[in-house]
């Protein structure tokens, strides 16, 4: 047995490790936004982190009492899906020389995004020295704007880095050797819960949650009800516990179980940024409560009040004692909002890098929920883990895995999550759930067998489910004696023009089919799909222009495989893109991508790709045979 002081080096090591692939992350990415800057500033012109040069289209006061600039880029263009301007990203504006030179000169201060549409940017700002500096800027041209480095995010994980390494509490030692280290998890026995709304696996599920004494996973295979298992677990604990803390890596993932929470009927305050925040959330976000407080009119005349008497009145012993009274009932009336705010949550929900919020100070709570925990960065988990006594994780390691930007950092295994590691190391924590209520059970069983090891089973109310009696769920449309060609564009990503044509011509025709049942053509949903952004841009200028499919442009989403984690549709069609003898295909060995877009469709699932270049990876060599096997393979001749 090895000695307790060697299985905590092993934790720390662990750390360690974290630390040093968080700091690759941050120089790539700091170094990259750099250079894309750079290389707009050159030639200038805009790109997806850069617009230059920008006039001014007009400025206003938001509800947030924020000073806001809209800007307007020359050109004409539209915001894609590679643009890294949106609304909470902060930006910062600049001067270039106008002597020739490429010399540049920063505006200080920093803006955020508040809004963007096509050429057009809503940006709040910060300060009325920056406003005042910006308006005068504007007279003389030549200004731009750039998204700002923001190392705040890497902050907080190195922060939660080393406080994990220097923990002291031995509870909260115990916690990290479970998650990280060789200490196996502990479990309790409780009467058993039944949920009428659950499954079997669902009902387990949330079962081994309440029994976790540090640890538990919930696995949500696509389609599987993960959110609905995980809003029950969440409603139970908070029962048996004062108040939940529910995090998740994105502001769309944390919204979207707040409004699920919400839905129930559980009291719930949601912080962060209100610019990051979805509309439907804002009445529960910690600002909106707080103005809402009894006490929050009073608390606003103090402060009024306070900044006319420095403003207004000459200075004397009397003006002080008053101020100091004043000062003193509004800090009372500030802390006593901020708390009953805070105490009146059953649930506080935020991001994993909210979590370090100022808002909720020394907060602790016995419960912490991370959703999406797959697609959340081990360090970003820490930050938010910190802060309870056991922790849940939701997800499934078999989709999209975090962003990672560094090829270095990557290949150092800044991808392999938490979640991933405790379902590796401690297998007693998972629990599968094993019924999916999405797709047709020949869409979904290729997934289950490569994914799953066939445990997933479709339930009866969708396995034999079709848009019409002669419609088949699954078909191959093959370019492999199409001669299409591929192409490499200036950002490093593939588009594939003949084949972007031959599957908005797929699409049109399944339109013009469908149109012979009122029912059918007017509720259907479609997705388009591909792994590639210059194929998305593509995609999206040719399904915009089609007359044909104008009717029903409301019901087409075109988008990446990232762009759709989460979401699904009637019929889902996929370029492929990849066509080349070699059959090189890039980064669609990253498998998981692939899971996403195969388990998208409810009814009908449509890949359009060249089976030559694709087969030479077994993957799509056994998809191929698979739909060859259980559905229809037709040549794009």
């Amino acid at each position: 047995m090895q000695p307790q002081s060697a299985l905590l080096m092993k934790s720390i090591e662990s750390l360690n490790k974290q630390l040093q692939l968080i700091e690759l992350e941050k120089v790539y990415d700091q170094r990259s936004l750099e250079e894309a800057f750079q290389a707009a500033l050159q030639h200038s012109h805009l790109n997806s982190s850069c617009w230059f040069p920008i006039k001014l289209g007009g400025a206003f006061y938001n509800a947030l009492n924020q000073y806001v600039l809209e800007i307007e880029y020359a050109a004409d263009f539209a915001s894609g899906p590679d643009c890294e301007f949106e609304p909470g990203k902060s930006v910062t504006f600049f001067q270039r020389s106008k002597n020739g030179s490429q010399a540049i000169s920063n505006v200080p201060g920093t803006a955020m995004v508040q809004r963007i549409e096509g050429r057009k940017m809503q940006i709040a700002l910060d300060n009325p020295d920056m406003q005042l500096q910006l308006l005068r800027l504007f007279d003389s041209g030549d200004l731009g704007v750039r998204i700002a480095f923001d190392d705040t995010t890497y902050q907080v994980m190195e922060e939660a880095l080393h406080r994990a390494k220097a923990l002291e509490s031995d509870k909260m030692v115990h916690l990290r050797e479970v998650l990280i280290g060789s200490t196996e998890p502990q479990f309790r026995t409780l009467p058993a819960v039944v949920f009428g709304n659950l499954n079997k696996s669902q009902n387990e599920a949330v079962q081994r949650i309440l029994e976790a004494r540090e640890v538990a996973v919930v696995h949500g295979p696509p389609g599987t009800g993960k959110t609905t298992t995980l809003v029950e677990a969440i409603i139970e604990t908070t029962r048996r516990e004062p108040q939940v803390l529910v995090c998740a890596p994105s502001n769309a993932a944390i919204d979207w179980i707040s409004e699920k929470l919400l839905e129930r009927g559980v009291a719930v305050v949601r912080i962060g940024n209100p610019l990051r925040i979805s509309n439907r959330l804002m009445e529960h976000t910690y600002e909106r409560q707080y103005a809402a407080h009894p006490d929050y009119p009073e608390l606003w005349g103090l402060r009024k009040l306070i900044r006319d008497t420095f403003a207004s009145e000459t200075p004397s012993r009397q003006r002080a004692n008053r101020l100091r009274r004043m000062q003193q009932r509004r800090e009372e009336l500030e802390v006593k909002i901020h708390e009953e705010v805070m105490q009146s949550a059953e649930v506080i929900t935020c991001t994993l890098i909210g979590s370090a919020h100022k808002l909720l100070g020394s907060r602790h709570f016995g419960t912490l929920f991370i959703d999406e925990a797959t697609q959340a960065l081990e360090a970003a988990c820490w930050a938010a883990i910190l802060r309870a006594d056991r922790v849940i994780f939701a997800g499934d390691h078999q989709q999209l895995p975090p962003t990672i930007l560094s090829p270095e950092a990557e290949r150092g295994g800044l991808a392999d999550t938490l979640m991933q590691k405790v379902v590796q190391s401690k297998p007693a924590c998972v629990s599968l759930l094993d019924t999916q209520y999405r797709m047709n059970r020949q869409i979904m069983r290729f997934s289950s067998e490569w994914f799953y090891a066939g445990r997933l089973k479709a339930a009866p109310e969708v396995a034999n489910r079709t848009l019409a009696p002669w419609d088949a769920p699954l078909v191959w449309v093959d370019t492999a004696d199409s001669h299409f060609a591929e192409k490499l564009n200036a950002s490093q990503s593939r588009s594939n023009r003949e084949e972007a044509k031959l599957l908005v011509g797929i699409l049109k025709e399944y339109v013009r089919q469908t149109a012979i049942d009122s029912r059918i053509y007017d509720e259907t949903t479609y997705g388009v799909i591909s792994p590639y952004k210059a194929q998305v841009s593509l995609l999206r200028h040719l399904v915009g222009r089609s007359r044909t499919l104008a009717p029903v442009h409301r019901n087409i989403t075109v988008n990446t495989v990232d762009g759709f984690q989460g979401q699904e549709r009637d019929v889902i069609l996929i370029s492929m893109v990849r066509d080349n003898e070699r059959g090189a295909i890039g980064f669609l060995k990253d498998l998981r991508r692939m899971n996403v877009a195969i388990t998208r469709a409810r009814m009908k699932l449509i890949i359009v790709g060249n089976s030559a270049t694709l087969a030479k990876h077994d993957f799509y060599a056994r998809l191929f045979d698979y739909v060859q096997e259980n559905g229809i393979v037709r040549s794009a001749l």
